[in-house]
Formats: structure tokens, C-alpha cells, sequence
């Protein structure tokens, strides 16, 4: 029989949610299951990678447009100008600079966000199984800080500069590797951690309100029975309405995020300064730049993902037995 261990520090976030049952024993008729931490892990590993590959584009034109200051003047007029500029610079392979720094990242990335959101979930769902809306924001919190200290801060920071790297007139960077050495050895590796806690801040809110949405609709939709199959259409609706909730509740904090990671960040003493700059110097619909093309990819990013999940797990459930 699986079960999971009991918390160690009763002082501790999870130690504010009941004890998880035995995964073996959690699903009796009339309530829902749990999903063990492990298939969480590798399943949200494999939604990240293929999610990426998918919805990359969106991300280049997004953080282009962040980038974009007023003060130099823009280089950009808009999304379908950015687009066109970099393939006639680059070509279509040019809205794929900075990818390999993202796949890197967004398999450990998922696999930490599903891992640790089952994990706190099963200590924090009631004896049905049923894990309340309020109680999905707290999960989602703890996932995405977790990811944002371990993976999103560093993958990101690299991914802006090597974007933003493209924008110079001889590009430094080579490759993934070549440019993580040069940052490493230019900088230390404080410099893959550029704009901490704006990330923190950012994935933190993000998968809160994510998680929140999407537990809300999914106990709508089941109602009284939590076994209820879910059609990964609803799932994939689902999951880009929760991924446009998040996106217009934190779209500042992206943008902060971006300047702090970019080859400019130096002009930044810390995370309240540039919100005060971008303010000062760009006005409020600053913080809002690159909203659109970031609607359109976190959605599609949202539903994707939660869709491969669920798919995964109902596979694992088939031939990685946990009782």
C-alpha cells in the first residue's frame, strides 16, 4: 500500500490541511482520487515539452514587445510588424531564438508545478477527495513559488537575454550552453537569478489564480459526483479561461519581470524601482505591453497543458499502480 508521510515541521504550510489519506485507500465508490505526486511529476514534465514546442512564437513576439522601450524609439509597431521584421531578419527560425533555453526548462518547470500541487492538494482535500476553491489558490501558490525558486527565475532570465541578445547589432551568444557559461562567468551565477522576486511574484499569482479557476470550474461541472470524467475539450476550456484570469491579473508583473532580466537590468536597482520607472517614464498602459500577444499564448499554453496532463495521468493510472 502507497501512502504519503505525514508532514515534518507542523509549523509549515501543509501542516494547515488534514493528514493525506493512503492513495489505496482514498477512492472508495462516491469519492474522487487522488493522483500520486510521481505521475504528477512525470505527466506535467511531458504536457511542459510538448506545450512549448506548440506556443513558443507567442512568447518571442511577447517579450520583443516588452522589450520594445519607448525611449529608443520603439523598433516595433505592433505584433504583426515584430513578426515580420524578425523573419526578414532571421527568418521563420527566428521566432524560435531562445526556445532550446525554454525546453530546457519547461519540462522541470511542469513536472515541479503538477508535482508539488498534487502534493499539497492531497493533504488539503477533504474525505471526499474534493479539494475546495479556496484551498486550490493556496496549492497553486505553493507550486508556483516552488517553481519560480527552482526553475522559471533562472530558465527565463536566460531566455530574455538571449531574445533580447538577437536585438544587437553582433549577437554574443551562440547557443544555450555558450550563453549560460558567459552569464555564469560574466556575472556569477547570480546572474541566471536576475528578478527573483519578481518571478516569485509573478508564478506565484500565476498558478494561484489558475489553480483557482480551474478547481472552481471543475467542482461546477462535477457537482455532486467528484469521479465525473471530464472531456479533455472542457478540460482544454477550462484551462484557457484560467489562463486568461491570469493574465490580466498579472500582466504587470510579467512586464516588471521582463526588465529585470534583460541586458538593461543594471538601470534597475531593485523590483519597486523599475515599477517606478516603467511608471515614471512610460506611463500605466506600460505595464500592460505585450498583453495581447501573452492572451493569446498563455491560453493556449493553459489549455494545452491541462489537457496533455489529465490525458497522461488517466495512462499512468492504467499501468503505474500505486496500491
Amino acid at each position: 500500500m502507497s501512502c504519503l508521510p505525514p508532514p515534518r515541521h507542523q509549523g509549515s504550510f501543509i501542516s494547515a490541511f488534514p493528514r493525506p489519506r493512503c492513495l489505496a485507500a482514498a477512492a472508495p465508490a462516491g469519492k474522487a482520487k487522488l493522483t500520486h505526486p510521481g505521475k504528477a511529476i512525470l505527466a506535467g514534465g511531458i504536457a511542459g515539452g510538448i506545450e512549448i514546442c506548440i506556443t513558443f512564437p507567442t512568447e518571442y513576439v511577447k517579450t520583443q514587445l516588452q522589450l520594445d522601450e519607448k525611449a529608443n524609439p520603439p523598433k516595433y509597431r505592433g505584433i504583426g510588424d515584430c513578426v515580420k521584421q524578425t523573419v526578414q531578419s532571421h527568418g521563420v527560425k527566428g521566432l524560435y531564438r531562445g526556445l532550446s533555453s525554454l525546453l530546457y526548462g519547461s519540462i522541470p518547470k511542469s513536472a515541479v508545478r503538477f508535482g508539488v500541487f498534487e502534493f499539497l492538494s492531497n493533504y488539503a482535500k477533504d474525505e471526499t477527495g474534493r479539494l475546495d476553491s479556496t484551498r486550490g489558490l493556496l496549492c497553486g501558490l505553493g507550486a508556483g513559488v516552488m517553481e519560480a525558486v527552482l526553475v522559471v527565475c533562472p530558465m527565463e532570465t536566460v531566455k530574455v537575454k538571449f531574445i533580447h541578445d538577437q536585438t544587437s547589432a553582433n549577437p554574443k551568444y551562440k547557443g544555450f550552453f555558450h550563453g549560460v557559461r558567459e552569464i555564469i562567468r560574466e556575472k556569477g551565477l547570480r546572474g541566471t537569478y536576475q528578478g527573483l522576486t519578481a518571478t516569485v511574484l509573478k508564478q506565484g499569482s500565476n498558478q494561484a489564480i489558475r489553480f483557482f479557476v480551474m478547481t472552481s470550474l471543475k467542482n461546477w461541472y462535477k457537482g455532486d459526483n467528484p469521479n465525473k470524467a471530464v472531456h479533455p475539450l472542457v478540460t482544454g476550456a477550462f484551462g484557457a479561461i484560467a489562463g486568461a484570469a491570469s493574465v490580466f491579473g498579472n500582466t504587470p508583473l510579467d512586464v516588471i519581470k521582463t526588465r529585470m532580466q534583460g541586458l538593461e537590468a543594471h538601470k534597475y536597482k531593485s523590483t519597486l524601482d523599475c515599477a517606478v520607472k516603467i511608471l515614471r517614464y512610460e506611463g500605466l498602459a506600460a505595464f500592460y505591453k505585450g498583453t495581447v500577444p501573452r492572451l493569446g499564448r498563455v491560453c493556449l499554453d493553459v489549455a494545452i497543458v491541462f489537457i496533455i496532463y489529465e490525458e497522461v495521468v488517466k495512462v499512468l493510472n492504467a499501468v503505474w499502480k500505486t496500491d
